[in-house]
């Protein structure tokens, strides 16, 4: 084997696991890799971002749309910490990536050197870090090692992100190290007694409820789950930004357990006496703050499956743990074979009557974001991709959109359950990217959008959104930190604080200086000639909202909390 900088094996080696994509900030600490994406372009290509957390958070929906990990490369020091926020989001999303991270040179480590950090500290592997491992290349031979060992790591169990450390002097060393092939993540599969003892507890049930979500599955998975779903007429909730894991058209579906969650299937939960929990994590948003699941024994029988050992258990008392890859989950749960008679077919039907319910309106004037959500819909691709960060704007997405099962068009809601703001915009370009013949929709707030919206120039530079699909941003502008303000007044009525937007810019004229077409919309009736000149225009399109301050979310105004806390408090 011929000799090559080990920067250039590094290329080689994601080359080898299929690899066509990375995202990342150029950083003098890893010229030498970058000279291998030069060497290799007709086989990778890299995105130069304008932000690493941008870039962090391209990589992570690169993943999570592709199943496999995504990859981004910073610099060191400031380059890690910024990109610090995707790493996050990856960890607490289980999806799979890989950060590569540029380092001072060995001769100079421990001696805080410039930039230096011990991203072993910084990034604390463990189940309350931000990676599963976190390791440091000090022999460029062992490059490819490495390399495989990040990707099944990321890969196997629960996925999440892995950090690899690559000191500037191992990247320039010359090595003749051979790259690993493609790697194959092992999968578990329940036992028969398991599923035996999972059949048992379905039988004894009179009020089932199924919630499902995470990270792993494939489109035969989710048929199979869907064809269990359908045999034993479970009614299916989607854990908390999971909402594409089952077919929201369905007649089973019940609706979103998350934030702003249906108070009537909040109730189901509570009342139902077998959860079963099949890839969700049960973390504080899915459980409603652990109070639909009492911690750590619930009122309800609880069955948790899940794909890492180390999940199950975790907080729950549960009944029953299963231990299962999410790609076989949905075949191994095909196989607990049904009663003749289902005798819980009301409480089923109900629960989607509750969700249809659910999806019925309120009229608000001027500008309507439930008819917003309900246009985009109607009028956008069935494969569109949803992308949005975190913010009170982000109610009107989840609950007004019906997302298809993953079977049809694999994931298409990218959103952080970390709770990162700034994620969508990223996201979308990342989308476009992987899926150039689609469409890809972003909402964002306005405060949430200035976290990164210099990514828009990322998708300019790279033709996102020109290629035969379409990239359409929608920024919904309130002038307000609106979840937090949503929050001051419950807590602290009419005592505003350091959660106004008092300078926003016109987000229109921002676009355009971007290179983007846009549009500024005040009313409902603008908005779908908007939006079906976004679909039909020529590149990517940024349509501005103006929203009153007052609308809080899909159910409340400030005012109605204000007043109601400053009644509290007089009482």
């Amino acid at each position: 084997m011929k000799a090559r900088l080990a920067g250039h094996v590094l290329v080689e080696a994601l080359i080898a696991q299929g690899i066509d994509t990375a995202f990342g900030v150029p950083g003098e600490s890893y010229l030498a890799v970058l000279d291998g994406f030069h060497e290799h372009r007709e086989k990778i290509r890299f995105i130069a971002c304008r932000h690493e957390g941008g870039a962090s958070f391209m990589a992570e929906a690169q993943g999570k749309l592709s199943g496999w990990p995504g990859v981004c490369f910073v610099t060191r020091g400031p380059g890690a910490t910024n990109a610090s926020i995707g790493l996050h989001t990856a960890f607490q999303d289980s999806t799979p990536m890989v950060l590569f991270v540029g380092q001072v040179s060995k001769e100079q480590r421990d001696r805080e050197a410039f930039q230096e950090l011990d991203y072993r500290q910084v990034f604390g592997p463990g189940t309350l870090g931000m990676a599963k491992w976190v390791a440091e290349v000090q022999d460029a031979h062992r490059l490819p090692e490495y390399v495989a060992r990040a990707f099944h790591t990321a890969m196997q169990g629960r996925p999440g992100p892995v950090v690899l450390v690559l000191p500037e002097d191992m990247l320039t060393t010359a090595t003749t190290a051979e790259v690993v092939g493609r790697i194959r993540p092992a999968e578990a599969w329940p036992s028969p007694a398991v599923l035996g003892e999972l059949r048992a507890m379905l039988l004894e049930a009179e009020r089932p409820l199924a919630i499902v979500g995470g990270s792993g599955w494939t489109a035969e998975s989710v048929r199979a789950l869907q064809a269990f779903a359908e045999a034993w007429q479970l009614p299916v909730g989607c854990g908390f930004r999971f909402q594409d894991t089952f077919d929201n058209r369905h007649a089973l579906y019940c609706g979103d357990v998350g934030i702003g969650i249906n108070p009537k299937l909040a109730a189901r939960v509570r009342e139902a006496d077998l959860v079963l929990a099949i890839g969700v994590r049960l973390g504080e948003m899915t459980t409603g703050g652990y109070k639909h699941l009492a911690v750590p024994r619930p009122a309800q029988k609880l069955i948790h499956l899940h794909a890492g050992a180390e999940e199950l258990g975790r907080v729950y008392d549960a009944d029953l743990l299963v231990q299962c890859s999410l790609s076989l989950a949905g075949a191994a749960l095909a196989t607990v074979e049904p009663p003749e008679r289902i005798g819980w077919s009301e409480w089923t039907a109900a629960a989607h009557a509750d969700y249809e319910a659910n999806h019925v309106a309120p009229l608000v004037t001027p500008l309507d974001m439930a008819q917003v959500m309900k246009t985009v819909q109607r009028l956008a691709p069935a494969d569109t991709v949803y992308t949005n960060g975190a913010g009170n704007f982000s109610a009107w997405l989840h609950r007004y959109t019906r997302y298809y099962g993953l079977q049809h068009y694999g994931r298409t809601q990218l959103a952080p359950t970390s709770g990162a703001m700034g994620y969508g915009v990223p996201a979308a370009v990342s989308a476009s990217l992987l899926y150039p013949e689609r469409t890809v929709v972003n909402v964002a707030g306005d405060g949430d959008f200035q976290m990164t919206g210099q990514e828009l120039a990322t998708a300019q530079a790279h033709g996102a959104g020109r290629s035969g699909g379409k990239l359409i941003s929608i920024v919904v502008d309130n002038g307000t930190w609106g979840t937090i303000r949503m929050h001051q007044e419950r807590e602290y009525p009419a005592r505003v604080s350091g959660s106004d937007l008092v300078a926003n810019p016109d987000f229109a004229a921002l676009a355009r200086a971007y290179g983007w077409n846009a549009a500024r919309v005040e009313s409902t009736a603008e908005f779908e000639p908007a939006f079906a000149a976004a679909l039909a225009a020529e590149g990517p399109t940024l349509i501005h909202l103006r929203l009153d301050t007052d609308v809080s979310n899909p159910r409340t105004t400030l005012s109605a909390l204000r007043t109601a806390a400053l009644t509290r408090a007089s009482g």
